[in-house]
């Protein structure tokens, strides 16, 4: 099916927080009339406090529905940290990762209903009721999956999970490796299997390739439904001239071997059937990196993809489904 000729498209996106999050914002404005799955990582998902908190879940959920802020890109607008504070009073730990008071009450249900016996997917559901996103978003697993990150500190070799890498330390304790812990006996989640098979084009949007889409990845039921859906794959790069557009990807990059261009996360992602990618799109600053892409085997154009504002994001989103529609037509 060409999503061009489809009244109503089926589009399934893998996500993690702010790129995803934006992109699947532009995506429902690009194809109103378009039925979109998202696949939030849950690999970032931490226990603080006694409460269950979902950075990559609650990121999407809170800019879909038009309550994030927007300066931020993460965390609820019109946010105030009364409850950090008294916390960060008592002495109480982490003080590193501060709670906001509105975003507080979110992790008080999703832990009241975990606690109860819910699964992630339909505490993820109950909460997402409130936002109405026009879009459904499912939690890459109802497992617990974390990634933790392998660092060196005072010559010696640690783990820590990735929110104190990246938050704490700004992702600049040197690591050597993600170890996404659980992934290996982790399903996917109800419905996210069926969302890649039965889609009319599956879209990687600018998150990290490495603790985002590749926490996803990890998750064996779900690279192997990427890997022979029918359905167009492809996705866009979110690093431009040799730099992330946001977060600290390259600190990721580096920490297992692949350089910092568009071509790199092309090549890390690989064609599949062996890789995940039909096609890949890169920033028209990045074009001259297309023939070396094609060449390990991916369809790949350049566009304007910079997320800088609604406009442009709805720009990027339509190249990137022209080039699954470019997929699609080829066969």
């Amino acid at each position: 099916m060409h999503l061009s000729n489809s009244p109503d498209p089926k589009l399934t996106v893998l996500a993690g927080g702010v790129g995803g999050a934006r992109f699947v914002l532009a995506l429902r404005a690009a194809r109103p009339e378009a039925r979109i799955t998202v696949i939030g990582n849950i690999a970032d998902d931490i226990w603080l406090f006694g409460l269950k908190v979902c950075p990559d879940l609650d990121t999407l959920m809170y800019t879909i529905g038009g309550g994030a802020d927007a300066e931020r890109g993460w965390g609820r607008a019109d946010e105030t940290f009364h409850a950090a504070a008294e916390l960060a009073a008592y002495g109480a730990q982490p003080d590193w990762f501060g709670l906001g008071d509105r975003d507080l009450a979110t992790h008080l249900i999703r832990t009241q209903m975990l606690s109860a016996g819910y699964p992630l997917s339909q505490v993820t559901a109950a909460l997402c009721a409130r936002w109405e996103l026009g879009v459904e978003l499912l939690p890459a697993s109802d497992d617990r999956v974390e990634t933790h990150v392998v660092v060196e500190e005072g010559g010696r070799k640690r783990a820590i999970h990735f929110q104190e890498w990246w938050v704490r330390h700004r992702a600049a304790l040197p690591a050597s490796d993600f170890v996404m812990v659980g992934a290996e006996s982790a399903s996917p989640g109800p419905g996210v299997v069926a969302a890649i098979e039965s889609a009319d084009a599956v879209l990687l949007p600018p998150s990290n390739p490495v603790v985002s889409i590749g926490a996803i990845m990890a998750i064996e039921g779900i690279r192997d439904a990427i890997r022979t859906t029918r359905a167009p794959v492809v996705g866009m790069s979110g690093i431009v001239s040799g730099r992330p557009l946001r977060g600290m990807a390259d600190a990721c990059l580096n920490a297992i071997g692949v350089d910092v261009t568009a071509a790199a996360v092309a090549a890390h992602y690989g064609a599949r059937p062996d890789g995940i990618l039909d096609g890949w799109l890169v920033d028209e600053q990045d074009a001259d990196q297309v023939p070396a892409i094609e060449a390990a085997g991916l369809l790949a154009r350049a566009a304007a993809t910079v997320m800088s504002d609604p406009a442009s994001s709805v720009t990027a989103a339509e190249a990137l489904l022209g080039l699954a529609d470019e997929v699609a037509r080829r066969g």
